[in-house]
């Protein structure tokens, strides 16, 4: 796994758990790997995977049943999609339209942008 310098490693991992349970990887009540697994698997320490657990499990994302491990938890899809559109349009999406503003691109331009891209 290739890190970014701009994001704190273990949202970025909470990020491909994410990433996993949206594309079906990942099923509802489904194991997650196990703390020391996924942190041999992506080669960081085991603390950091245990604190995207701990942030995952906050979020609502997966659950533990003591003895056994982690779980997906049955509605993680539905608050992955409203977390991250959350996020997107109180973060990302000020940054982007103000950057659209001001190099004058057009609303009418922006849409056939983006039919193109789903288009595609």
């Amino acid at each position: 796994m290739n890190f970014k310098d701009n994001k704190a490693i273990y949202l970025q991992i909470a990020d491909r758990i994410g990433d996993q349970i949206l594309s079906g990887a990942l099923i509802p009540d489904g194991k997650v790997p196990s703390v020391r697994e996924l942190a041999a698997e992506i080669e960081v320490n085991a603390n950091t995977v245990a604190r995207t657990y701990d942030h995952l499990q906050q979020s609502g994302v997966i659950y533990t049943k003591r003895g056994l491990g982690y779980f997906v938890d049955p509605d993680a899809k539905e608050k992955i999609v409203t977390s991250r559109r959350n996020q997107l349009m109180q973060g990302e999406m000020d940054y982007f339209l103000g950057q659209l503003k001001a190099v004058g691109i057009t609303p009418a331009e922006l849409q056939q942008l983006y039919q193109d891209y789903l288009d595609k």
